[in-house]
């Protein structure tokens, strides 16, 4: 049996109300409770107010109140006022000057007399102050649309908001009407659907507006929400009512009115008669026909509401004989008779049974595109031939489009391949019998078959992202970081369709570029993400030293990346300008210094600065002196490599790859021979990747492409017969570094990584100088790389990652030289982060020796997920924390047991997922464990006030609910008496007490005491129940009297009324012939009566049965006695009348009204007239008859006059006259029309 939910008193006697207030002015709200000493808190959205000069918080006694001043739109929020365990919210709305205005020009009596809101009382432990603001876990609405009603012709707004912060892709909302009915297809004129998001709350709103309702709108409708691999629905139903119009009491209308001395009309009651003066007055119609006009038009208006039950007066008629029109229409008020009696034929035509069709096609179908779809109808005639029309237009068999089936008496069209083009109307013709059906075709969901890729461009570069979907021609949308990207901003961006693929254009990228882009279907979508960053100057080929003789020529050549890239020359600092021996030129990305005729005074350094980056090209000119002096014949060999540009260890550095020329000067009378030796191994003068030229004054080096290999100290031998020397010369190869190992990762978060890796084996003889990182999604085949300057750590924080998508990293490692290949990629890894902490958590019950705890889950979530939560304690003054369970709960409470008496401890709260453990959640302070004694308190539910009824043999089930710490005892006692254990089942827990009896019985009845004590505190309450039965058959039935077709009964009450009263009694009578009983009084509550109208030749008896809450009684009881109705001679004389005479004169009851018109339309005269014996009519124009002119047109149709004059012109004006003549009299009524010819007149002044 499950617990009652316990609910205790209010500790209030008066409850704040919901108000309204103006912007700017001051409110009060005023509160009471039930003692002078209790503490109230107020609140402002569960947060606590403070008094100021704008709350101005008052006690007085037991009457407390706050007031808000200086009023502003932010004030309109939810407040709240606590006071012990009851807390009672209540609204502040806040309205504008201008909307105040207004309502007080548009107040009516019926605003004055509405009530503000009712404010809603919550009931909750007193050691939790807040509010339970939390939503279903399970769904995803904020807010779901609710049910609405509208009048036929008006607009109507359903809304839904979803709640984004915790899912992973935007949700998806769909509408529906009925269970199948997508609405997305028949967004138009009649139905908008709209989408918003608001990003500082993170919320969708999501909106459907119904234009102008129509009465086939009623129904019921869905919305559907989902994201991912969540999925939430709401139903609720439309009604449209249609415009319904104030009842006109037709009967004041029809009033006689007659005259009274002194000129004045006397009106008679409209239910009442008048004899004479009924005779002679007469019908107020005109004052029948101004009323219903003047209604007419303020019922465009406004539409009124009666209070009174609807009649359908359709059906009303429907089932009438033709002579009842008249009559119905009087008394429901329809005035205009002949179009009751048009529509009523129209009605009866339309119920006619179809002849042709059997079975008719269904109201609509609905087909997703691409498939086939059958209409079927069943036909009366197997033999009959049907034609199919879509939109009016007659279906032709072409192709495989349409295939036309004849079945029996089934004639069904298929429709192969659905396009949009094939939502339409279809019809079924049969002769001159139609059928109708609408096929509504939805489209598929469109899929996004190749994502996005990440792109990484240089400034002022070209980007295209691409797609690819599973429809050609489909809709998509591009957003930029959550902004829409439109047609209007073509100059920047650029849409293009090729078949199944998108294309998103970016002519030239810049630093704004940078964010997330995402391209989105109706099935789908994906985001991909840009990094723009400024180019980067490349040196391809850098300046060299040079060694120059006197009159000769140097060249210094560099070649960069950028050929538009400018720059300048400097010698020792000072800027180097052109002259006649000095040029300076730049061809493409070649900058080349040519100084012609070098001097002494050109040595030095010379350096190229590119315009615009932060680094330079330095190169060194050394000029070779030739200094001649007298040497004798025989001159030993000598090698000159002082002048040769090397560092003074005598070492040269090349780069791997490049190609190294070494020019060794040499002197000596002969000419020496020059032989160069690498570890004893001599290097020969050939064509190879190493090679050695000799000429007469020097000797040349040369590494072709050097490699790792080629490093070592290379020796030169110069001999001739005068002697030799010797020269060492190391040469030292530089490269790349080696890729580094595959990067780890250490840590994660919610859009972050930490990356660690370890140098590289070898640095390419030079140091490293920092690293490169890059990254890219696994689905992925393009990296982005995250830094562009070297990183000169071993660690690093990758940021703006998406959680929940999978990546991998790889390292590149930079030199002097160069940069590495990539890296090995990093283990596949996702970023997560742990939820936020759980909040608000609170002690929900404490005893001696347990606790429980309750909390509310983290507000962040995040794409992980939670496993659910442990929950630790400490001793105060400790930091030793231990588990209170072993591991995860995925519940938001917990009892824990076991627990020191007495003890202060600490409890705190993680939410665990895969990325670890949240911050805790903890208590503001330490909790004593020792359970509070609570004083016993029977709370009486509202119910069980009032003495509780029940019918023998149902079933009682009594809940009281208590408080009272520890555990009370209970005892139950009736009438002073214990119970009965068999009888009466009593069930006790900590809270409530539970009285049952399976089967009730009569002695069940009586007052029932219950008491709850501890120790020497006691509270008691007392209920009464009452078991009732059906009462027993009332005693001694009597015919006391017979006279003419009546019978006068008697009897006594039933001695047995069931425990309850008697509500009265059913009297029957039968006729001794036939023994069939029929009611004479029902809930009669006298013990007499008189049977009336009985029949006479026949013999009746009678039985009475007694009434109370449960029924009748079982037995009636029935009259010993049998009355008989004498016969008698009764003849029957027929009334006699006087036959009215109706004869009357011509008398117009409604005269012609003067007119004007226009002339080329026709124009109509009317006036209404009544007299007997019908009267003969004649028009005159001008004193002229025109009873035989075809221009005119007379109508006579129950008394109305009309003529109808085709097309006037201006000579068709004048005075037109009706009169009217019989055997008694005659009338004339007469008017001016005026024909205007207005569009002449227009035509002659536009010439």
């Amino acid at each position: 049996m499950p617990e009652p939910t316990k609910k205790a008193a209010s500790a209030f006697t008066k409850k704040p109300k919901s108000s309204e207030a103006v912007a700017g002015g001051v409110v009060v709200f005023e509160a009471e409770t039930e003692k002078t000493d209790t503490k109230v808190k107020w609140q402002r959205d569960s947060a606590d107010i403070v008094a100021s000069e704008k709350y101005l918080i008052t006690a007085d006694g037991n009457k407390h109140s706050l007031t808000i001043t200086s009023i502003s739109k932010e004030d309109d929020v939810i407040y709240s006022v606590i006071a012990g365990s009851s807390k009672v919210k209540f609204e502040l709305k806040v309205k504008e000057q201008q909307e105040k205005t207004e309502n007080a020009a548009s107040s009516s009596p019926a605003s004055a007399e509405g009530q503000p809101q009712a404010s809603c009382e919550h009931e909750a432990p007193a050691e939790s102050q807040q509010p339970d603001t939390r939503q279903d876990l399970t769904g995803l609405f904020l807010e779901k649309p609710q049910s609405g009603e509208v009048t036929m012709g008006a607009n109507i707004t359903f809304t839904a908001k979803v709640g984004s912060a915790n899912l992973i892709k935007k949700p998806a909302v769909k509408w529906f009407k009925g269970k199948w009915m997508d609405l997305a297809s028949k967004a138009g004129k009649h139905l908008q659907l709209k989408e918003l998001y608001d990003r500082n709350t993170k919320v969708y709103t999501f909106e459907m507006q119904i234009i102008g309702a129509k009465a086939n709108y009623s129904g019921a409708y869905r919305c559907e929400v989902s994201s991912k691999d969540k999925f939430d629905s709401c139903n609720f139903d439309l009604i449209v009512h249609e415009a319904r119009v104030e009842e006109i009491d037709i009967r004041a209308a029809f009033r006689r009115t007659s005259l009274i001395p002194g000129g004045k009309r006397k009106s008679t009651a409209g239910g009442s008669s008048c004899d004479g003066a009924e005779e002679a007055g007469e019908l107020d119609f005109s004052a029948l026909l101004r009323k219903r006009d003047s209604f007419i038009k303020a019922s465009n208006r406004a539409t009124h509401v009666s209070n009174e039950p609807e009649v359908d007066v359709w059906d009303i008629l429907k089932k009438a004989p033709a002579s009842e029109y008249e009559k119905i229409a009087f008394q429901y008020g329809i005035t205009d008779l002949r179009g009751m009696l048009k529509r009523l034929k129209r009605m009866k035509k339309e119920e006619k049974k179809s002849e042709a069709f059997l079975k008719k096609l269904d109201p609509a179908y609905q087909v997703d595109k691409g498939h086939k779809m059958k209409i079927v109808v069943e036909v009366a005639d197997p033999d009959a031939e049907v034609k199919w029309l879509k939109n009016g237009q007659e279906i032709q068999m072409s192709g495989s489009k349409y295939i036309f089936e004849n079945v029996g008496n089934k004639r069904i069209l298929t429709i192969n391949n659905c396009c949009l083009a094939d939502d339409a109307a279809y019809q079924c013709v049969i002769g001159e019998e139609k059928c109708f059906t609408e096929l509504f075709v939805k489209e598929p969901p469109v899929l996004i078959l190749q994502s996005l890729e990440d792109q990484m461009a240089m400034k002022g570069e070209r980007v295209e992202f691409e797609c690819e979907v599973s429809e050609e021609g489909a809709l998509v949308k591009w957003e930029k970081d959550g902004v829409e990207l439109t047609r209007e901003e073509t100059f920047k961006y650029r849409f293009k369709k090729d078949g199944r693929k998108h294309y998103l254009i970016i002519n030239e990228a810049s630093k704004e570029d940078c964010g997330h882009y995402m391209v989105k279907t109706n099935g789908g979508e994906s985001v991909a993400e840009l990094m723009v960053q400024e180019k980067d100057l490349e040196v391809y080929q850098s300046i060299a030293d040079l060694t120059v003789k006197a009159k000769d020529q140097a060249v210094f050549k560099c070649e960069v990346s950028d050929e538009n890239v400018k720059g300048i020359w400097y010698k020792n600092g000072m800027e180097v300008k052109a002259s006649d021996r000095v040029h300076i030129t730049h061809i493409g990305r070649n900058h080349k210094l040519t100084i012609d005729d070098v001097k002494p005074e050109d040595e030095g350094d010379y350096t190229f600065v590119p315009e615009g980056y932060a680094f330079n090209l330095s190169a060194k000119l050394n000029f070779l002196e030739v200094k001649i002096d007298y040497v004798p014949r025989q001159d030993p060999p000598k090698i000159h490599l002082d002048c040769v540009g090397h560092t003074p260890e005598t070492t040269i550095i090349v780069v791997a790859g490049n190609k190294l020329r070494l020019d060794v000067p040499i002197t000596g009378d002969p000419a020496p021979t020059v032989v160069w030796t690498k570890a004893d191994k001599v290097i020969s003068d050939t064509d190879g990747r190493v090679h050695v030229e000799s000429l007469k004054d020097h000797c040349i080096f040369t590494i072709e492409g050097a490699e790792r290999g080629d490093e070592g100290v290379y020796s030169v031998v110069v001999k001739n017969p005068a002697g030799e020397d010797t020269a060492d010369i190391t040469v030292k190869v530089v490269d790349v570094p080696d890729p580094p190992e595959a990067p780890k990762i250490v840590s994660l978060g919610e859009d972050w990584c930490n990356v660690q890796w370890e140098p590289p084996a070898f640095n390419g003889g030079q140091p490293v100088l920092g690293y490169v990182l890059e990254r890219k999604k696994k689905k992925s085949y393009r990296w982005m790389r995250l830094n562009f300057d070297p990183h000169k750590g071993l660690t690093y924080e990758a940021k703006r990652m998406i959680e929940g998508m999978a990546y991998e990293m790889r390292i590149y490692a930079v030199n002097a030289i160069g940069m590495s290949r990539p890296s090995a990629p990093s283990q596949p890894f996702v970023p997560i982060a742990p939820t936020s902490e759980p909040h608000c958590l609170t002690v929900d019950d404490i005893t001696d020796t347990s606790i429980s705890l309750k909390w509310r889950p983290p507000e962040r979530i995040g794409a992980a997920g939670m496993d659910g939560y442990t929950v630790e304690y400490c001793k105060e003054g400790t930091d030793e924390w231990v588990p209170a369970f072993e591991g995860l709960t995925e519940r938001t409470s917990v009892n824990i047991k076991n627990l020191p008496t007495g003890e202060k401890m600490q409890f705190r709260v993680r939410a665990i997922n895969v990325a670890g453990a949240s911050a805790p959640a903890s208590l503001a302070q330490p909790v004593t464990i020792r359970e509070i004694m609570q004083r016993p308190k029977i709370w009486i539910p509202r119910s069980l006030r009032q003495t509780v009824v029940k019918k023998v043999g149902e079933t009682i089930n009594i809940v009281l609910p208590f408080q009272g710490k520890p555990r009370p005892k209970v005892t139950w006692t009736k009438d002073g008496e214990a119970l009965d254990p068999k009888q009466v089942g009593i069930r006790n827990s900590d809270f409530d007490t539970i009285l049952f009896i399976r089967r009730s019985e009569l002695k069940d009845s009586g007052k029932y005491d219950v008491a709850v004590q501890i120790e020497n505190m006691e509270d008691k309450a007392s209920l009464h129940i009452q078991v009732v039965d059906k009462p027993g058959p009332p005693q001694n039935l009597k015919i006391t009297e017979v006279w003419g077709f009546n019978v006068a009964l008697e009897w006594k009450p039933p001695k047995d009324n069931g425990n309850c009263e008697i509500t009265g009694y059913t009297i029957q009578k039968a006729d001794k012939k036939t023994m069939e009983w029929f009611n004479v009084y029902d809930h009669y509550r006298r013990t007499n009566c008189v049977a009336s109208d009985l029949i006479m030749g026949n013999e009746y008896i009678f039985r009475v049965f007694s009434v109370n809450m449960c029924g009748l009684s079982e037995e009636p009881c029935t009259s010993k006695d049998s009355a008989y109705i004498q016969k008698t001679g009764i003849m029957y004389k027929p009334p006699s009348y006087k036959e009215h005479d109706f004869s009357e004169a011509p008398k117009f009851t409604h005269p012609l009204v003067n007119r004007s018109v226009i002339a080329g339309y026709n124009a109509t005269l009317s006036c209404a007239l009544r007299g007997w014996p019908k009267p003969k009519v004649v028009w005159y124009k001008n004193k002229m008859d025109i009873s035989n002119e075809p221009k005119f047109r007379m109508f006579s149709k129950q008394g109305v006059l009309t003529l109808e004059i085709r097309k006037p012109c201006p000579f068709d004006g004048g005075t037109y006259t009706c009169k009217a003549i019989n055997d008694l009299g005659e009338a004339e009524v007469e008017c001016k029309l005026e024909v205007r010819a207005y569009m002449a007149k227009k035509a002659s002044q536009e010439k």
